[in-house]
């Protein structure tokens, strides 16, 4: 297995743990990546020490750059560097035992048979050695190399325990089967069903950030599909489970949301690496059970869902602990504007819409008009040409208007400070009056996004208002 060794590094740690007459060995996943020829694989490399990881990452730094900083970690006896484009962790073999009701180990001094063992799959499990003699050797105690060529996510030891143990795992085997393209083995499928309740006991953060991993595989469905299968997704996403099935009513049917959803996650992931973004097209529909309705005459409706589902954003984000920040209010905006494109390109598209779309998305018009192509998952080919080519009408119009108007995050010619000065109020509701027809003229189109013309309606609105401009 030299060919995962053809790096200094390798070379160097080798010299190091012999020398110490000790035992190291390179393991998880930088060998399965390497394996598996992953183009995009990451840079890290996850060595297991028989002894003190500790003293033999400072060794290892030492002899490759004195300047090298060495971060150690003394609670969870690990310590780790960075080396070009490597972010390598040292850690001493250790065995582990759980207690049902906690989710932190009793950790104890190991081999490397107990550190593969305590492994989450057969695939993360495989090691090779860096000793002097047996460089480059091969350890495969539980066949992870027939799981990789077979495609398989298995777990080393019985799969009960092994989620029992550490509920995260089976976030990680979804996540893994996502990422890789693989298929979860039948006995560890069946385990985690059984198990999912334990899920519950797994910090939000630790949840989230398996989530995030998912939304940001090449086909993030097969995640959401599978956390649905597996039970995982009532536990940790309620919201997103309410919108599975179809409901029918006098021959109607609505279409199923989840699955809506996360074919529109899939569509947006081709055009874009934005998390973010990502995350707004898995939210868009996310008030449609809290707002679907049937009538005999207009048959399922989910009316102002985009409006809703805005609102649900931020008690969302809380659970989840996703950042309460702008990347918050971001994905609450595209939630809310979703369906405003797509009115435009089934209507005469007027300036004045445009004008207003242009306005209340700013900067991030660009990424609003990716969400809403991507909405579209009609499986009618004719139909889904057409809305692209509206779209397509919409993104002419709206380059038109804003090099004409210059709206994107338009701010009124007129302040208000002028107005204060103009008619001599102070600060208040008047002066948001003002602002607001000067704004909406501009929208509308009744007067262009100049300050001669702004002032005119300010001087207009006012005297209606029964204010007197100081001077004329």
């Amino acid at each position: 297995m030299n060919i995962c060794l053809n790096d200094k590094i390798f070379e160097t740690l080798s010299e190091v743990v012999t020398e110490q007459k000790t035992e190291a060995y390179v393991i998880g996943g930088y060998v399965r990546d390497c394996l598996l020829k992953r183009e995009h694989r990451g840079k890290d490399i996850d060595i297991v020490v028989i002894g003190s990881g500790i003293e033999i990452a400072r060794k290892v730094a030492r002899r490759l750059d004195p300047s090298i900083k060495v971060s150690v970690f003394r609670n969870f006896g690990t310590a780790m560097f960075r080396y070009n484009e490597y972010e390598i962790e040292f850690v001493g073999a250790r065995k582990e035992s759980y207690d049902r009701n906690s989710r932190k180990p009793v950790v104890e001094n190991g081999t490397l048979d107990d550190d593969q063992k305590r492994r989450d799959f057969t695939i993360n499990a495989l090691a090779i050695s860096l000793n002097g003699k047996t460089y480059g050797e091969f350890l495969d105690p539980f066949n992870g190399l027939n799981d990789l060529k077979n495609k398989l996510i298995r777990t080393p030891m019985d799969p009960d325990k092994t989620f029992s143990d550490d509920p995260l795992r089976m976030m990680r085997a979804v996540r893994f089967a996502t990422q890789l393209s693989f298929t979860i083995d039948e006995k560890t499928f069946n385990s985690i069903t059984i198990n999912a309740e334990r899920i519950k006991i797994v910090s939000e953060e630790r949840i989230v950030n398996e989530l995030n991993k998912i939304i940001m595989c090449d086909h993030p469905s097969r995640g959401f599909v599978l956390l649905e299968k597996l039970g995982l997704l009532s536990h940790i996403f309620p919201e997103l489970n309410n919108m599975k099935g179809i409901e029918k009513q006098e021959g109607k049917a609505h279409k199923d949301n989840f699955h809506h959803s996360i074919k529109v996650l899939d569509n947006i992931s081709k055009k874009t690496d934005d998390l973010w973004l990502r995350w707004a097209a898995l939210l868009h529909d996310i008030a449609k059970p809290v707002t679907k309705k049937y009538s005999t005459e207009n048959g399922w409706s989910f009316h102002g869902h985009e409006f809703i589902g805005a609102k649900m954003i931020p008690d969302i984000f809380r659970r989840l602990k996703l950042p309460l920040n702008e990347k918050m209010k971001y994905v609450q905006k595209m939630v809310d504007l979703h369906l405003r494109p797509i009115v435009l390109s089934q209507e005469i598209v007027t300036d004045s819409a445009v004008r207003r779309l242009l306005y209340e998305a700013g900067d991030d018009i660009d990424d609003l008009m990716i969400l809403c192509e991507a909405d579209i998952t009609s499986k009618n080919k004719e139909r889904k040409s057409k809305h692209l080519e509206n779209f397509g009408l919409v993104r002419k119009k709206l380059k038109e208007i804003e090099e004409k108007d210059a709206v994107r995050n338009f701010q009124p010619p007129v302040d208000g400070d002028e107005i204060i000065s103009t008619f001599g109020i102070r600060a208040g509701k008047e002066v948001g009056i003002i602002k607001n027809a000067i704004r909406e003229a501009i929208l509308d189109g009744i007067i262009p996004n100049e300050h001669k013309a702004a002032r005119e309606i300010m001087i207009k609105k006012g005297v209606e208002m029964g204010l007197k401009p100081l001077k004329e």
